[in-house]
């Protein structure tokens, strides 16, 4: 579903910033792959680079076999539409209410008034809040403002799920509830997920693949369960809290 290869991605300035260097990646149709590692490792690149909204430097990214590097136009504007983006800050319209926010990909797509708001209230239902349809953004609890953003992601019907750091501002309860919709919406759904985080309860609780990431490379990666028993890497070990661990220095 999604296959990174070989991606480099430099950011040009008066000095030269190389943010992700020889990234590998398969995420197959169904998983949920978990990105985990510090502040500043370059995840939140690497989902951006998949979404297009950062183009690589080197490598590839293609999504269901096509290399979406060498789309433009149309075809980029399909393939879009089968991959939604979760972003960390929410996003939402403020001046719309919900039901607006939800509808505005649709609106965007020239979908008719009566259909984009019947598929907005199915998928307010989906995600809990078909009783705030009329609320807006500053009515709303964080978990909820992620609802929105959740359901607002799905509107176009995508495969593929990009979620960046979809619980970093919420407090365990929360978080519990927003990552059990996720998991519902895998399993029902059938729509393959990538959540960048920097929490390893996160990656524990839903995903069946992690890669680990530091200084801008894949340091380990594999199934969750056979990373977390037997991690190889000091950053996983870092990241697990097994002590006699120093911070790496290097990837």
């Amino acid at each position: 579903m999604i296959r990174v290869k070989n991606l480099t991605k430099v950011f040009h300035g008066e000095t030269d910033v190389t943010a992700l260097t020889g990234i590998n990646l398969n995420v197959e149709a169904g998983d949920i792959c978990g990105i985990i590692g510090m502040s500043g490792a370059g995840k939140s690149t690497l989902l951006r680079c998949i979404a297009l909204l950062e183009r690589p430097t080197e490598g590839s990214v293609e999504i269901d076999n096509v290399d979406i590097s060498t789309l433009s136009g149309k075809e980029l504007t399909r393939l879009r539409k089968s991959v939604g983006v979760i972003f960390q800050g929410y996003n939402l319209l403020m001046q719309r209410n919900v039901l607006g926010n939800v509808c505005f990909p649709l609106e965007l797509d020239g979908m008719k008034k009566r259909e984009r708001e019947q598929r907005a209230m199915e998928l307010l239902e989906i995600v809990g809040l078909r009783d705030k349809a009329k609320a807006y953004p500053a009515q709303l609890s964080g978990g909820q403002k992620q609802r929105v953003a959740i359901a607002r992601a799905l509107a176009a019907n995508p495969k593929i799920l990009l979620c960046d750091e979809p619980t970093s501002a919420l407090d365990s309860f929360t978080t519990s509830s927003i990552l059990d919709l996720l998991t519902d919406i895998n399993r029902k759904l059938g729509v393959t997920i990538l959540i960048i985080t920097h929490e390893i309860g996160v990656v524990n609780a839903i995903c069946n693949k992690v890669a680990i990431i530091n200084m801008g490379a894949f340091v380990e990666q594999g199934e969750v369960k056979k990373v977390m028993q037997n991690p190889e890497s000091p950053v996983t070990r870092m990241l697990l809290g097994i002590r006699g661990e120093e911070m790496p220095c290097g990837k």
